[in-house]
């Protein structure tokens, strides 16, 4: 990834008439190395060139400390009819804050950031900075070139979704606390390899104003927030992951962004990235702008952010944030505040659209990339093929999964006989997707508890369930994702001005919790036919799905070969079901390989048969049996 320096190399950075052209069709797919604000030599001279998209704009000028914010100094050329306009400025050094001063039409004079500016001030500034992408050494060239020769299905995926700026405060006493790129990839590598997770997906990378946002509300998409340093320190992050053989994925918001005066809104005093209509333009809810997806400088805005973040940082992946509210013209709107499409319907017919080419040049070019829907609805064929109409996104989140175990899992067991097909009902559909099981940040804030506080019974109780919730979830068809603290039983609910409540690690049952969860992640990348086949049959079975009177559950997972598979008997009760019969398939031996009630775990030491010896006793329609005694909340795992 590094680049020449020399004069000529940087002379092309330079706009010329078939990148104009490009960019108006909707296809310069590296247009980010053209606009915004790039280190070149011209006529001999050290500086930087400027080049913005104001289509409508009467003039616009570079204002920035290097001129002492002169209006006047620094005007930029109209360059053709599409409205780029570009500047070069001789003696601008790296680190000096910019904005462009565009006067509108009617005469109003606006102080904007760079929207396709790789660096920004820390906030509360909002100025843009001058930077240099260039330079960085990478040393995960086996990595990336190995990430499009896999199949991503059949690979192990145990996502670890973390928030930088929460997860470890420094104790250097500074307000925010924040940790550099540098140092949290330093200690997060650590905890992943000792984890053993596979991926880690980050939260609110792209600049933004306003913590309290956790970065969905976004004005810089082509710059690495500063809070937690510059670009080349979020490299040495990306680039240490992969070292560490930890695949790392950005949340990206292409759904809405910020109002806030310095960003895209009203740009160039129109609506040039925004939708003009406020009914097809605005989130009330929200109180965010809507992406224009008809408009073709908009649509490549989007597209080339995406491959701006593969090449120029490696990323191996996004996940693509609200994409239900992008499908629906009515999503989040009243009676009068959305308008329907061309036939009379509620589908946004360019967000779709704009699905099927951003996913047909990503995964085109990129079939190892990941490209994540959060897709809260029923919309068909999301993880479909594009020339099959579908969207040709690689996975989705199961939304539903997620909704029927938390809504379970907060049951009093005594109620949850009668809710038993809340946790069977996800595999009547998942083949229709490739999906990935999220227990994400959104359902630890809000007031909707902590995963741990979700949990009925005394203190004890809750940590027991939630290691039998666990264990389900990882047993169970598709991809994981667990939320940061969750994996160790947060009490509190998350928020971004703390910490996590790392002290808890001190206690028992955190530490038992911590201890279970990377045993259940040794088990899931161990044993193949635990993720080789998660939207099929093929790959699961269920032994009994409907002891609902019993609140338990017992399943399998299998590989091709049959020879490799894990069995799940899960007991969702406080009650001890003595001699508690399975009926299996094969008359082999059944070695346990995890027990949740163990007292390293936090459990209270039951102790489970090592191996069960299988009986020709026909059981649920199966040949062979087993029996042992289940013990409360416990999830016992055997492999056969």
């Amino acid at each position: 990834m590094a680049k020449t320096n020399n004069a000529k190399a940087q002379d092309m950075v330079c706009i010329t008439e078939a990148d104009q052209y490009l960019f108006a069709q909707g296809t310069h797919y590296d247009i980010y190395k053209k606009l915004g604000a790039h280190k070149i030599v011209k006529n001999g001279k050290k500086g930087y060139y400027f080049a913005v998209w104001a289509p409508n704009a009467a003039a616009v000028h570079v204002v920035g400390d290097f001129n002492n914010w002169d209006e006047n100094a620094n005007p930029m050329t109209k360059l053709g009819p599409g409205g780029i306009y570009d500047a070069f400025i001789p003696g601008v050094k790296e680190n000096a804050l910019y904005k462009y001063l565009i006067t509108t039409k009617r005469g109003e004079k606006l102080y904007k950031a760079d929207p396709f500016a790789n660096y920004a001030e820390m906030r509360p500034g909002n100025a843009s900075k001058t930077t240099d992408l260039s330079g960085f050494r990478w040393t995960d060239t086996e990595w990336v070139e190995n990430r499009d020769k896999k199949d991503v299905y059949a690979e192990p995926m145990a996502i670890y979704e973390c928030h930088i700026g929460s997860w470890m405060k420094h104790p250097d006493g500074t307000e925010d606390g924040f940790y550099n790129y540098r140092e949290f990839a330093d200690r997060l590598a650590e905890y992943l390899k000792e984890m053993k997770y596979t991926h880690v997906e980050l939260m609110g990378i792209a600049e933004h104003p306003f913590d309290g946002s956790w970065g969905y509300q976004v004005t810089g998409y082509y710059a690495p927030t500063s809070r937690y340093g510059s670009p080349k320190d979020f490299m040495y992050l990306v680039n240490k992951l992969h070292k560490m053989g930890v695949g790392v994925i950005l949340d990206w918001v292409p759904a809405h962004f910020a109002t806030d005066a310095f960003g895209l809104g009203r740009f160039d005093g129109e609506c040039i990235y925004e939708h003009p209509d406020p009914r097809l333009g605005e989130h009330p809810d929200w109180g965010t702008k809507i992406f224009n997806y008809g408009k073709t400088e908009v649509k490549n805005f989007l597209i080339a952010n995406v491959l701006f973040w593969l090449r120029e940082f490696h990323v191996d992946g996004v996940r693509v944030d609200a994409v239900a509210s992008m499908l629906y013209l009515d999503y989040g709107k009243q009676d009068g505040q959305w308008c329907p499409n061309k036939y009379g319907g509620n589908k946004n017919l360019e967000a779709i659209e704009f699905f099927k080419h951003l996913n047909s040049v990503v995964r085109g070019t990129h079939p190892g990339f990941l490209m994540i829907a959060e897709e809260s609805t029923a919309w068909p064929k999301v993880t479909g093929k594009v020339e099959d109409d579908g969207l040709g996104f690689t996975f989705k989140w199961n939304m539903g999964w997620m909704h029927d175990f938390c809504e379970y899992m907060k049951l009093d067991p005594y109620f949850r006989r009668n809710n038993h097909y809340a946790m069977t009902f996800a595999m009547s559909y998942n083949e229709s997707e490739n999906y990935i099981l999220p227990l994400s940040h959104d359902e630890v804030v809000h007031l909707k508890c902590s995963m741990l506080n979700k949990m009925p019974g005394y203190h004890v109780d809750k940590y027991a369930n939630l290691r039998a919730g666990y264990a389900f979830m990882f047993g169970h068809s598709g991809k994981k994702l667990l939320f940061m603290g969750q994996d160790f039983g947060q009490e509190r609910e998350w928020s971004e001005a703390r910490e996590l409540d790392w002290f808890l690690l001190g206690e028992k049952l955190n530490a038992g919790m911590k201890n279970y969860v990377a045993e259940l992640l040794k088990i899931y990348r161990k044993y193949p036919c635990m993720y080789t086949i998660d939207n099929s049959w093929e790959g699961f079975e269920w032994l009994n799905a409907d002891d609902k009177d019993r609140s338990t559950y017992t399943f399998f997972r299998k590989d091709k070969t049959g020879k490799n598979r894990v069995m799940f008997v899960i007991n969702m009760t406080p009650m001890r079901w003595e001699n508690y019969t399975i009926g299996v398939p094969v008359k082999k031996q059944y070695r346990l390989i995890l027990n949740s009630d163990e007292e390293r775990f936090g459990g209270n030491g039951n102790v489970l048969p090592k191996t069960i010896s299988a009986k020709s006793k026909d059981v649920c329609g199966k040949p062979y049996s087993i029996s042992f005694d289940l013990p409360p909340y416990t999830a016992a795992v055997f492999v056969f």
